[in-house]
């Protein structure tokens, strides 16, 4: 058998005339083969022991054994795709229909290499042609069957890449698969696989059942965070022509090297940011179980998150409420947290209407901070006992006596005077800040509920979900291409993994037992971002709304 070459997939190799005299193996050969590779084994391990002056370490017998383990595996998928080509070319020996067209075999069996967990391997075929005049296409039933893709890794391969560059870089990823995989994909084989399957993610969002044994109250948190994302610029170098360049003199001058191709960066002015982000919004949704006076969770912890406006996040929350049986006709308790965004609040007001709408006690007691530095000198006594006292007032339910106080000290505050100016803005904007949010600050009554203060929930997979992953160093995002890595991230993050790929596998594998297309789940490009649905006015949402209107407007009657 020639040496197989990993990045051809069909011939490696051989000339087209050499390939059509390659006898395929049968399964005697296969059978044959595996024996010797067992044999080989049984050698090895006999050779190891005995052979030599002294003992080899077991660290060197592992690496030595694992290649050796990697050619049984390859000598058993080959047999087991022989047994599979002879099974499913009995069943199509006399003709298939598909799709409107009659197929016949082709005369010989067409050979193709795949590249395994245990590396490369080649096996053959049965290939379907029209029975027709003229240009014939065809396919290949076992790849059909088996569900293989038209791309040279397995599924496997790709599955376990992908789900690898949700947590780290491509690069890493591809590093860290070369440590156990004998030929690891290339970082663009991972991206072009995460683009793929990012094609599927929204559909299984929206497919995906509502989760068994929920708690009374439903808790819905939402939050934003910008990932770096490529310039104008950027881009245009990214997509021009390149730039044939010598190559550096040694790699501490490529940096050097490079700076001199392109114009000189303008110096950035006092608070500009280089990261050019872009927000994404992150949602958190879970269920509380009532035990006597305490709420018992999070139970069924839900993470999504995506780069559309925030207000596709709402909707999403809106849908998944439904699903788990909140309806806006139901009356059970749903609690939004938010961090005190004006948008946030409005989508709130129009998704939520009868949810208890709270704002993060940190981002308040934040406030408070800000606004004791205008009193009391920074890291003093006095301004800790001064935020100590609010936020017992904010606790308690007291806000407004927080407002009250705020504006007797912008009131004795001079217009003139050193810093006095940046002081009374900052109180002006604390005091808006508290003002315009009281009806969302009852954290007296939320205590006595055992409901949320905080978002530390959303705060903290913002950090894993966006943060870890999406916002280092270097990275320069396009909103499109991350949007499917994040969504990965999420449904992985949730424990969906297996689960999502097993029904991607399927779908496709349906679809090319329906067309007899052998589909190809690597993509270049991404899916586009999920738009904002229209309100529909007839939604159960919309009905509670307006018979709530209609009674009030009978009581005022």
């Amino acid at each position: 058998m020639a040496r197989i070459i990993p990045l051809k997939l069909n011939r490696n190799g051989k000339s087209r005339r050499r390939q059509r005299r390659e006898e395929p193996p049968t399964i005697t050969d296969r059978v044959a083969r595996l024996r010797d590779e067992l044999e080989r084994l049984e050698h090895f391990a006999k050779a190891q022991a005995m052979d030599g002056k002294q003992l080899p370490s077991f660290m060197a017998f592992e690496d030595a054994l694992k290649g050796r383990l990697d050619g049984v595996g390859r000598a058993v998928t080959a047999l087991f795709l022989t047994h599979a080509e002879e099974r499913v070319a009995a069943a199509s020996k006399d003709g298939i229909e598909c799709d409107g067209r009659f197929l016949r075999p082709a005369p010989q069996l067409q050979a193709r290499n795949l590249t395994g967990r245990f590396g490369v391997f080649r096996y053959f075929r049965t290939y379907m042609r029209e029975n027709s005049a003229g240009r014939r296409r065809g396919f290949h039933p076992l790849d059909v069957a088996l569900g293989l893709s038209a791309d040279r890794f397995s599924w496997n391969v790709l599955s376990l890449s992908a789900r690898l560059a949700t947590k780290v870089s491509f690069a890493e990823a591809r590093s860290t698969l070369g440590l156990f995989l004998p030929n690891a994909p290339s970082t663009e084989v991972i991206e072009q696989t995460v683009l793929g399957l990012g094609q599927f993610t929204g559909d299984w969002f929206a497919d995906l059942p509502a989760p068994e044994g929920d708690g009374e109250v439903l808790v819905v948190m939402i939050d934003s965070k910008g990932a770096p994302t490529a310039t104008e610029t950027e881009l245009q170098r990214r997509r021009g022509n390149r730039r044939r360049k010598k190559p550096a003199p040694s790699p501490r001058h490529r940096g050097r090297h490079r700076r001199g191709l392109y114009p000189k960066k303008p110096r950035r002015k006092k608070g500009d940011k280089s990261k050019n982000a872009k927000m994404a919004t992150l949602i958190v949704m879970y269920t509380l179980r009532r035990s006597g006076p305490m709420l018992l969770g999070p139970i069924n912890r839900w993470i999504y998150a995506s780069f559309a406006p925030k207000e596709h996040a709402f909707q999403i929350a809106r849908r998944e409420a439904d699903k788990r049986g909140f309806t806006a006709e139901s009356g059970r308790l749903i609690q939004v947290v938010t961090d005190g965004d004006l948008d946030l609040d409005c989508y709130t007001k129009r998704y939520f209407p009868d949810a208890i709408h709270s704002i993060d006690v940190m981002h308040v007691i934040e406030k408070l901070w800000t606004a004791g530095d205008c009193v009391h000198p920074e890291g003093s006594g006095k301004l800790k006992r001064w935020v100590a006292r609010q936020t017992k007032r904010l606790y308690a339910g007291k806000a407004s006596q927080i407002v009250a106080e705020l504006r007797r000290i912008l009131a004795a505050t001079p217009r003139t005077g050193p810093g006095n100016k940046g002081k009374r803005e900052r109180l002006t904007n604390v005091i808006r800040y508290i003002d315009n949010r009281l009806d969302r600050l009852n954290y007296h009554d939320l205590l006595a509920q055992d409901l949320e203060v905080g978002s530390g929930a959303v705060e903290g997979a913002i950090k894993n979900v966006i943060g870890k992953r999406c916002d280092h160093g270097g990275m320069r995002w396009i909103k499109e291409r991350v949007e499917a890595l994040l969504q990965l991230r999420c449904i992985e993050i949730n424990g969906h993994w297996d689960q999502f790929v097993e029904t991607v596998n399927e779908q496709l594998k349906k679809q090319g037992m329906a067309n007899g297309v052998r589909p190809r789940l690597q993509s270049k490009s991404p899916a586009p971002l999920p738009a904002v649905a229209d309100f529909i006015e007839d939604s159960p949402l919309e009905r509670a709304k307006s018979a709530r209107s209609s009674i009030s407007r009978k009581k005022a009657a």
